[in-house]
C-alpha cells in the first residue's frame, strides 16, 4: 500500500545535518523524493556521513553554477510540491533560485528552508553546529553531571529533533494550509527554534519554581538517585527510572532494599541511597538485572549498544530496525494503519538517477550526452554512500580541507 504523501514530489538540495533527516521522514511517508546533488562530484565532501538519513531518494548531480544546470533545478521546482534548501540565509538567493524566483514560478510550491539560527537576527549567517544552537537555546547548560562541564551530544536533540523533524512538521502543515488555499509558502525551519520548543517542559517547570537550572539537581537530569544509569559487574550499565512511587518501590525489591528504609523523597538520605544502588548493580552483571527486572513494573532497562539494539526481542518483534545491504537502520516511524510508512529505495550513489531524472524534464538522450561532456551534469558518481567512511584520521583531513558550511 501506498504511503501517505503518496503524489507529493520533492527536490531536496543536498546538504548536512538536520535538512536530509528531515527529507528522509517525508520520503519514508511516501513522497517521490529527488535529491540534487553537486556537480563536479568532490571526493572530500562530508556528506558521505550523512548516508544514514539518505534513503528513499533519486540522485541528480548537477552544476548549478551553468546556467543549464540552474535550468534544471527550475525545471524539476516548476513541477514540485516541495523544494527544501539547507544553505545559509542568501545563498540560494545568489544562486538564482531563492523563494521568490520559485513561488513566481509556481505559486503551489512549498518552499522550506533548514538553517541553525534563522532566516534572520544577529547570528543568521554565521557558522554553526548542533553544539552551539543547543547552548543559545538554554538547553545545553542543563546537561550533564554537576561536576563536569556540559557535554557535546551526536546531534540528536538540536540537529534531528529541533532541526529535521520541525523541518518536516513544517512541510506538512504548509501541504495542508494548500490543500484550503492552494498557494504554498516559505517554511523557515531553524534547529534554535526547534530546540528551543523541545524545551518548553523545562522551560515551564523553570517557571513553577520545579526546576533549577543547576545539572543534577532536579527529579529527572541525574539529580536523584532513582533516575540514573549505574554499571553493573561486566562494566555495562543500567538504566534506572523509578519516578513514580509503585515503581520505585518494586525497584528497590528487585535490588534487595526494603523501600520503608528508603523514603524516595527524602533528600537527606538521597547520597546514601545512591551508594546503596551503586553497590548493588555493581554485584552483577547487565543481562542478569535485565533478565532478574523482566516482568517487573519497576522501570529498569540494560543500556545497550548500537550494535546490540536491533537483536533486542522487544525491538525484533515490533520491527524497530530494518536490515537493508547488510547494516541495520532504523525503520520508519510512526505506524499508521493504512498508508504505513516504508524506507524505500536504498541511499542512492551521487548521480544515480542522473539520465532517468532528465528524461522525466523532457531532455533527449543527446541532451544528457551533451550535458554531461560540458560538466553540467554528472552520473553514477564514484563517490558512494557508503558507511565505510573512516571518522579518524581521514576526517581530520578531510576537515581541514572543506570549509564548514554552518546552517
Amino acid at each position: 500500500m501506498a504511503g501517505p504523501l503518496t503524489g507529493v514530489r520533492v527536490v531536496e538540495l543536498a546538504g548536512l545535518g538536520p535538512a536530509p533527516y528531515g527529507v528522509m521522514l517525508l520520503a519514508d511517508l511516501g513522497a517521490d523524493v529527488v535529491r540534487v546533488d553537486r556537480a563536479p562530484s568532490d571526493p572530500a565532501d562530508l556528506g558521505r556521513l550523512m548516508a544514514g538519513c539518505w534513503r528513499g531518494r533519486r540522485s541528480v548531480a548537477v552544476n548549478l553554477k551553468h546556467d543549464a544546470g540552474l535550468q534544471i533545478l527550475l525545471d524539476l521546482a516548476d513541477g514540485a510540491d516541495v523544494l527544501v534548501e539547507g544553505f545559509r540565509p542568501g545563498v540560494a538567493e545568489r544562486l538564482g533560485f531563492g523563494p521568490q524566483v520559485c513561488l513566481t514560478r509556481n505559486p503551489r510550491l512549498v518552499y522550506a528552508r533548514m538553517t541553525g539560527w534563522g532566516q534572520d537576527g544577529p547570528l543568521s549567517t554565521a557558522a554553526g553546529h548542533d553544539l552551539n544552537f543547543l547552548a543559545v537555546a538554554g538547553l545545553l547548560h542543563g546537561m550533564g553531571r554537576a561536576d563536569a562541564p556540559p557535554p557535546p551530544l551526536p546531534g540528536y536533540v538540536g540537529d534531528f529533533g529541533g532541526g529535521g523533524a520541525f523541518l518536516a512538521i513544517g512541510v506538512l502543515a504548509a501541504l495542508l494550509d494548500r490543500r484550503r488555499t492552494g498557494l504554498g509558502q516559505v517554511v523557515d525551519a531553524s534547529v534554535l527554534d526547534g530546540a528551543a520548543s523541545l524545551g518548553s517542559f523545562v522551560y515551564g517547570l523553570t517557571g513553577l519554581g520545579e526546576w533549577t537550572d543547576e545539572r543534577e539537581a532536579n527529579l529527572s537530569d541525574g539529580g536523584c538517585p532513582f533516575y540514573d544509569t549505574y554499571q553493573t559487574a561486566d562494566g555495562g550499565y543500567v538504566a534506572v527510572g523509578a519516578l513514580e512511587p509503585r515503581f520505585y518501590v518494586e525497584m528497590l525489591h528487585g535490588v534487595g532494599l526494603d523501600p520503608a528504609e528508603w523514603p524516595q523523597h527524602d533528600r537527606t538520605r538521597w547520597p546514601a541511597l545512591r551508594s546503596a544502588l551503586t553497590a548493588r548493580f555493581a554485584t552483577s552483571t547487565r543481562d542478569e538485572w535485565a533478565r532478574r527486572f523482566a516482568g517487573r513494573d519497576a522501570c529498569v532497562s540494560p543500556v545497550l549498544r548500537l550494535a546490540e539494539a536491533p537483536h533486542h526481542p522487544h525491538n525484533v518483534a515490533r520491527g524497530v530496525f530494518e536490515e537493508a545491504a547488510g547494516r541495520w537502520q532504523p525503520a520508519p516511524a510512526p505506524r499508521l494503519s493504512r498508508t504505513p510508512l516504508s524506507a524505500g529505495r536504498p541511499a542512492p550513489r551521487v548521480g544515480e538517477h542522473t539520465a532517468e531524472v532528465l528524461v522525466e524534464l523532457g531532455r533527449t538522450a543527446d541532451d544528457v550526452a551533451r550535458l554531461r561532456s560540458i560538466g553540467t551534469v554528472e552520473e553514477n558518481c564514484i563517490l558512494d554512500t557508503g558507511y565505510r567512511f573512516s571518522y579518524a584520521p581521514e576526517a581530520a583531513r578531510l576537515r581541514r580541507r572543506v570549509r564548514p558550511t554552518g546552517r
